[in-house]
């Protein structure tokens, strides 16, 4: 087994298992394995600053950080964890190809769908079976759509949404995706949740 394969399984074990898995990879985060590829993906995400009006955590390495160890509290309720937990590891990691500073705002636009195809070649790159990458790429492609389906905005893919993920395993990733922000609102979050929900299904709650 290569050093990266190791890796994955050693990291996959702490997002299972850990209540604060964000803790193990701020520690590993240091080391000389994490500067090679596909994990130097991730190693990125330190370097990626975000708008700190929406992002007050700073850089997207932290966000992520937050966003797991929310993902870890909820992870029982997701249909299948292992994947819920790669795709809160996962979602954000197409920012640093896709920010911008855009009239003095950062920005990161099709940061989803850049992201769906970096985490594909991301779990590619240690052998992860072809169903399970497909189902954690397809959770990081259309996690933005929450927002995108309240707000009733263009971007929204909601054929490819309903055809290709679990509506509810995105609208679990998207609270723990909001939630990992040091500005959060519990009730809030939770509020535009159920709107998604009842806007695609007539269900209220995760």
């Amino acid at each position: 087994m290569t050093v990266e394969k190791k890796l994955f399984h050693v990291i996959d074990d702490h997002l299972l298992h850990e209540k604060h898995p964000s803790a193990y990879l701020n520690e590993i985060s240091v080391l000389p394995e994490f500067e090679k590829y596909p994990f130097n993906m991730l190693l990125d995400l330190k370097k990626t600053e975000q708008d700190p009006f929406h992002h007050p955590e700073g850089d997207v390495w932290n966000h992520t950080m937050l966003v797991i160890d929310e993902a870890a509290k909820r992870k029982m309720e997701s249909v299948n964890p292992k994947v819920f937990m790669w795709a809160a590891l996962l979602h954000d990691i197409g920012k640093p190809a896709a920010t911008k500073l855009r009239r003095g705002k950062l920005t990161a636009y099709d940061h989803d769908k850049i992201g769906e195809k970096l985490s594909k070649k991301f779990l590619l790159a240690v052998d992860a079976p072809e169903t399970f990458t497909e189902q954690v790429s397809a959770l990081a492609r259309f996690h933005m759509h929450i927002l995108f389906v309240i707000k009733n905005m263009p971007y929204s893919d909601i054929k490819g949404l309903k055809n290709r993920t679990d509506l509810h395993e995105v609208a679990l990733l998207g609270l723990c995706d909001r939630l990992g922000r040091t500005n959060s609102n519990l009730q809030k979050e939770e509020e535009n949740i159920d709107l998604f929900l009842s806007k695609l299904t007539n269900k209220e709650r995760i």
